[in-house]
């Protein structure tokens, strides 16, 4: 499989059966000429690099084998899709990765008919893929479904319940489990290959059951000590025994980058019907591309690069990012209370807890891609005096909703929240936007709920947190850099639902929750010109609300407008009611009112600079100026007119 063809292979692959029409001896080179490829690709769009480049071998070797698009393939979170893509039909847009109007970066189903399921959250393949099968089985269809999961996304309960149910069922469900971190195998060469390549063949599946069938006559002892030594000695020599236990036939480990590996054993257990099986292949992240090797996290997620010095592009920052306020933020208020704690779902450095790690390795606990158990172990933390801090991306800690309610919320548990990713996130779309955690965790009685208009106000927020006892409390902020203001040695502790006045006015009021205050002060700016005297005020709080200050809005201004980086039902809404309650809708004289929220619009946002996403959304200070102008009766045209 060395031999180098002169054509490049890659070129006449336009889809998965171009591939299957090559002899097994071109795929060596297809695999060199993919990798090749994908490395050039995410030099130019930046993106996921490292997990794509340890699966390529696997990738051409799973639509070598199986008929794709008939059978169905899942990739779990997506990041190692890239690859897949170029093969199915996408090579000429795969440098429009992640950029408005272009591939996602992860699997979705509006792409392609080769992605059967969207992804971009971890450990959802085999519960996808096992739905899957059990419709092949109703259907009668005798198709294959082949799911594959990295190790890290086995850390997540949800991996585990698919594969309980999974097993006690006789659906034909493949599991592929990429091993490419945790090195839970080990190292994988020609002995465990040949061992997967008995063990997933027929014969020994044959005479196997055949000593079953023979075993039930013997006395139950006999056959129960006959069982677990067939299953030790098998299990001695190929690891496995979890997944057996749970039901699920079991062959492995395998050299994910060697096609004279893979290939036997996919065709193996693609032409026999055994139930449920998981295949074990261990790879390299970042494999082929030496920067990506010698990197600690393998070229995770890399901005674009130079393909030849792995050297990364750095965006011109002006700021730090808020991330990094938050962390030493942290840092700062750890070192002078010993009960602070902080959790991570596997993202230290996404979260910035990497740097509160660093000085207090003690008190850092990284809980895995399990959502769910850090809530609740923040939980248990506090009802032995600690103050956990559970920094977690807005649209993860949608996976702990039930564990938010229940352990924290019902029973008054002082757990801190840091949201990370609040609002719109870029190149990462729809999956990763923080659209709607003030709506879902607003609803909450007794959870406070704070945004952070700018880096300073992060600071305070995180002193409030750490200083509040008296229930759950969260705090958002955006991902990317602040917008460069003076931050504080310590951060100030708040008055708990207080907001704060910016600029005063006397005919229109802007009240912003989060950092879009920045755009309502231009805007402000803007309407002056307009002659509109425009007030701009800082909720600070979602919950509880600021009510004098809002009542004073209401009734000393003849427009009122709410701004937020969220979703219908969330800030806009909160405000509406209690406006509502208190009479400013009735059409009664002086407290007739004209409230106008902004919000993001009711659909999923596909991925784009987030400046471009919340311009289109009307979230800017061009969109407020127009939201004022509209509540007043008022056309900018017009207006102009009227003030030259």
């Amino acid at each position: 499989m060395t031999k180098q063809s002169k054509t490049p292979l890659l070129d006449t692959i336009q889809i998965p059966a171009d591939l299957r029409r090559l002899p097994v001896s071109d795929l060596a080179q297809v695999a060199r000429e993919l990798r090749a490829e994908t490395i050039d690709a995410v030099s130019v769009t930046g993106g996921h690099l490292g997990a794509g480049l340890g699966v390529i071998e696997l990738t051409v070797a799973l639509h070598y084998v199986f008929d794709t698009p008939n059978d169905r393939l899942v990739w779990d979170v997506g990041h190692q899709s890239y690859p897949h893509k170029i093969l199915t039909g996408r090579r000429e847009r795969i440098r429009t990765l992640r950029r408005g109007g272009g591939l996602s970066g992860f699997t979705k189903r509006a792409e392609s008919e080769y992605d059967h399921f969207g992804a971009a959250h971890s450990s959802t393949s085999i519960s996808a893929g096992l739905g899957m099968a059990v419709a092949n089985t109703l259907s009668a269809k005798n198709t294959h479904v082949i799911a594959v999961i990295g190790d890290g996304a086995m850390s997540a309960g949800m991996a585990y319940e698919a594969m309980n149910n999974a097993g006690a069922m006789h659906s034909r469900l493949i599991i592929i489990l990429n091993d490419n971190d945790m090195s839970i195998a080990p190292p994988a060469g020609a002995l465990s290959a040949y061992l997967a390549r008995l063990v997933s063949g027929g014969a020994y599946r044959s005479v196997r059951e055949t000593a079953k069938q023979l075993g039930r006559h013997l006395p139950k002892f006999i056959y129960d000590r006959a069982r677990k030594t067939e299953e030790f000695a098998r299990n001695f020599w190929a690891g496995g025994t979890l997944f057996e236990e749970l039901g699920i036939y079991y062959v492995g480990p395998i050299d994910g980058h060697n096609l004279d590996h893979l290939l036997p054993v996919l065709k193996n257990v693609r032409d026999h019907d055994i139930g449920p099986i998981l295949v074990h292949v261990v790879t390299q992240k970042g494999k082929g591309y030496a920067p990506a090797e010698a990197s600690s996290d393998k070229y995770h997620g890399v901005n674009s690069f130079d393909v030849v010095t792995g050297v990364q592009a750095k965006p011109k920052a002006n700021a730090p990012s808020y991330t990094r306020v938050f962390a030493d933020a942290l840092v700062e208020e750890a070192r002078r209370d010993d009960k602070i704690v902080a959790i991570t779902a596997a993202m230290p450095s996404g979260t910035g807890l990497d740097i509160f790690q660093k000085v207090f390795p003690e008190r850092t606990f990284d809980v895995g891609i399990a959502e769910q158990h850090g809530v609740t172990f923040a939980a248990g933390l506090t009802t032995e005096g600690y103050k956990p801090f559970c920094a977690i991306y807005s649209t993860f800690l949608q996976r702990a909703y039930d564990q938010v309610v229940h352990d924290v919320a019902i029973q008054k548990l002082p757990v801190r929240f840091a949201i990370d990713r609040a609002g719109l996130v870029g190149a990462d779309g729809a999956t990763h936007a923080g659209s709607f955690d003030v709506s879902y965790l607003g609803i909450l009685p007794g959870l406070v709920v704070m945004a952070a208009a700018d880096e300073a106000e992060l600071v305070h927020m995180v002193a409030t947190a750490a200083a509040y006892g008296e229930g759950p409390v969260a705090f958002r902020y955006p991902r990317g850099e602040g917008v460069g203001i003076d931050l504080p040695e310590r951060g100030t502790v708040l008055e708990i639902g207080r907001g704060r006045i910016l600029r005063e006015g006397t005919k229109a009021a802007i009240l912003s929750l989060g950092t879009r205050l920045g755009q309502a002060l231009v805007a402000a700016e803007d309407l002056a010109a307009y002659g509109i005297s425009t007030t701009v005020a800082d909720a600070r709080f979602a919950k509880p609300l600021d009510r004098d200050l809002l009542f004073r809005l209401a009734a000393e201004h003849e427009v009122l407008i709410t701004i937020e980086e969220g979703s219908i039902g969330g800030f806009g809404s909160f405000v509406m009611q209690a406006l509502g309650e208190e009479g400013f809708f009735d059409g009664a004289g002086a407290r007739s009112l004209r409230f106008r929220t902004m919000v993001l619009p009711d659909r999923f946002l596909d991925q784009d600079k987030p400046e471009k996403l919340y311009a289109s959304a009307g979230l800017d200070a061009k969109g407020i100026v127009a939201k004022v102008l509209s509540a007043l009766g008022r056309t900018q045209d017009a207006t102009r007119s009227l003030i030259a």
